[in-house]
Parts: structure tokens; C-alpha cells; sequence
């Protein structure tokens, strides 16, 4: 079952996914209106986390240090936060946890229109605005990297 969810959302097991990533409109933590169609030929790196999830607690890390690397500075890092509390429980979470990059205010619906079965799942979307790769679980620094690197060579 989990295998038949993954290719659904993934293209199955070596594809390369052919959907475009579900827009979205969301909120940042200073309330700025931030869309997916703002990054537009960059490579977009989406984590779906909560403040309940301790996994995701574990992924901070490592984005913060991928999102400040030089492999990172070329690609836009979001964290989409999916807390049925909004910016009252988010925004200090995001501030005791050091999140370097944005975090947008999201609902578990969006996660699931990118294929999440669960928290955290990382969306690596291609310049040209297509689903390249989706994790479930963390994700470590090395499979990053080479999921972005993969994402970021592939034309139209």
C-alpha cells in the first residue's frame, strides 16, 4: 500500500516524477503573502513539518545548514508549517529552533496534495515548477544535495 502511495505521488520507483507541484498562496511569519510562482526557474526545496512532530525537530538542522551552504544559495529553502495553531504556535517554535529560512503557515491538505503520508516530507520542485523528488522522514545533508543537484540539471 505505502509503495502504490509513494508512486502516486512519486512517479514509482526510478521515474522521474511528470506532475507540476500543486500551487499554493500561503503566509509567512511576518505575514507576507508568499506564492510558489514567486521562485519560478529556481529550484525550490518545500519541507511539510509541525511543531508536534519531533522528526521534524531533526530536519531543522539540516536545512538550516544546507539553506546557508554554498550548494543552497542557488535553490530557495521553505518550511510549510501545517500547525492547526498558526502563527501562535509557529512563530516561537520556528524562533527557539533557529529556522533560517522562511516558514510559511500551511494546511495538512497542501502537504497531501504533494504526496505527504506523514511529517516530515521534503518536496524538491525543478526550475520548471515540476515535482522533482519527494522524502519521507528526514532526509540527511548528502540526499539533499544530490536530490537539489538532480532537480536544478533538468531542462524542459
Amino acid at each position: 500500500m505505502l509503495a502504490a502511495l509513494l508512486a502516486l505521488a512519486c512517479g514509482g520507483p526510478g521515474e522521474r516524477p511528470a506532475r507540476p507541484a500543486p500551487p499554493f498562496e500561503l503566509v509567512d511569519l511576518d505575514g507576507k503573502t508568499v506564492r510558489l510562482a514567486d521562485f519560478a526557474g529556481r529550484t525550490v526545496v518545500i519541507d511539510f513539518w509541525a511543531t508536534w512532530c519531533s522528526p521534524c525537530t531533526e530536519q531543522i538542522p539540516v536545512l538550516n545548514a544546507f539553506s546557508r551552504s554554498p550548494a543552497g544559495q542557488s535553490v530557495t529553502v521553505l518550511g510549510v508549517a501545517v500547525d492547526a495553531g498558526g502563527r501562535e504556535v509557529v512563530a516561537p517554535f520556528a524562533a527557539e529552533h533557529a529556522i533560517a529560512y522562511p516558514v510559511l503557515l500551511g494546511e495538512e491538505s497542501l502537504a497531501f496534495d504533494y504526496g505527504a503520508i506523514g511529517f516530515p516530507a521534503l518536496a524538491v520542485v525543478d526550475p520548471q515548477g515540476r515535482i522533482d523528488s519527494f522524502h519521507l522522514g528526514v532526509i540527511a545533508r548528502p540526499a539533499l544535495e544530490q536530490a537539489v543537484a538532480e532537480a536544478s540539471s533538468r531542462t524542459p
